[in-house]
């Protein structure tokens, strides 16, 4: 094993959400798929916006040389 930290790469391709048999279907990068009911897709919707926001001001005060 190596001492070295590792990173993942994060992936820039977008999930595609559908509706179908009154369930939500999240069909993601590299086979992804998950399924899920509507209630549970709304607030991982919108747990997603909330970390991408979060990740935006993160990204932002980096490029800016800014620490927490």
């Amino acid at each position: 094993m190596s001492d070295e930290p590792r990173f993942l790469k994060p992936c820039e391709d977008a999930g595609q959400a559908s509706a179908e048999d009154g369930v939500v279907i999240l069909d993601g990068p590299d086979g992804v798929a998950i399924t899920m009911t509507a209630d549970a897709a709304e607030q991982t919707a919108d747990s997603l916006r909330a970390a991408a926001r979060q990740a935006r001001a993160e990204a932002s005060r980096q490029r800016d040389g800014l620490r927490d």
